[in-house]
């Protein structure tokens, strides 16, 4: 069941015109992704600003995305919530939408203890089936669920089968996958970290870079998982400067900036994200047209 989601899977920006979303931009990000060779998708995560979707059109954005994928590539619907109620419901209409999976970000601002992060999440897997992943990202949420809960989580339920990592710390990395069962996913929550998670042994990227180059994050998963370090390595360090301007300011004001300066679709995002400055899109630009993205 966890090897449906390895390799570089993409955090989706999701498009908005006007305030409302833009289904057709969507729908080309979505077929841009499959065609250029990305392993999976993430609809409604941090970088598909999931916190300023209503649940109407939260689940909008997961079933257009299911529906154009139509099964080409597996699809990671976000469904976390800070609200323990609210994360059973999300995750229960992400199955009955047919997702592939669950990403389930730690409760945010509650700040619960190791032991309410066990809770919650026990809570969230007795109700459903399908596939779970979590969501440790301290820098957003302001807790940091430690490798014990999720070694505990990981043997206690069949179906929480990986986590998304974004602490950034490789030594909590390699914790958590000395702490759960072999078959445990361990994905990179940022795309810095990507290859050297891999190296000790995660599966893969939840990518926030991918949503600009697909093919160049897929092709250094691919290099990495044929055993061609050296390829991997490389990719790695020629997209270190491009990940580094995706989080300028604030994710993911500069991933949809730089798609909109490639004419994918409007940079918009939703208050209280707001544009970015003059002078970091001038920056960007430099950046994307060093990398050859700009026509």
């Amino acid at each position: 069941m966890g090897k449906l989601f390895h390799g570089a899977i993409t955090a989706l920006v999701t498009p908005f015109k006007n305030n409302v979303i833009d289904e057709e931009a969507y729908r080309r990000l979505i077929d841009t992704q499959i065609a250029e060779g990305i392993h999976g998708l993430v609809p409604c995560g941090s970088t598909g600003e999931s916190a300023t979707l209503s649940h109407k059109e939260h689940e909008a954005v997961i079933e257009i995305c299911i529906d154009q994928v139509h099964g080409r590539v597996p699809v990671l619907a976000g469904s976390g919530s800070n609200n323990t109620t609210e994360a059973i419901a999300l995750t229960k209409f992400a199955q009955k939408a047919g997702a592939d999976g669950a990403l389930l970000i730690t409760p945010y601002y509650n700040k619960p203890t190791q032991e309410g992060l066990y809770q919650h999440y026990a809570a969230v897997a007795r109700e459903v089936d399908i596939p779970m992943i979590l969501y440790n990202v301290p820098g957003r949420t302001g807790c940091n669920m430690l490798p014990p809960v999720l070694g505990r989580l990981a043997r206690d339920f069949s179906n929480i089968i990986g986590v998304k990592e974004a602490t950034g710390n490789l030594a909590q990395g390699s914790e958590v996958i000395e702490a759960c069962p072999e078959d445990f996913l361990v994905l990179s929550g940022d795309d810095f970290t990507a290859f050297p998670l891999m190296a000790i042994g995660g599966a893969g990227v939840i990518s926030v870079s991918s949503n600009i180059v697909p093919r160049k994050m897929s092709a250094m998963c691919d290099a990495y998982e044929r055993g061609d370090l050296d390829m991997a390595r490389s990719i790695h360090h020629e997209l270190f400067a491009l990940h580094k301007a995706m989080f300028i300011e604030t994710n993911p004001a500069p991933v949809k900036k730089s798609l909109e300066l490639m004419g994918q679709m409007s940079g918009d995002v939703r208050l209280p994200l707001c544009s970015m400055t003059d002078a970091h899109v001038e920056e960007l630009r430099k950046v994307l047209a060093s990398y050859g993205l700009l026509n």
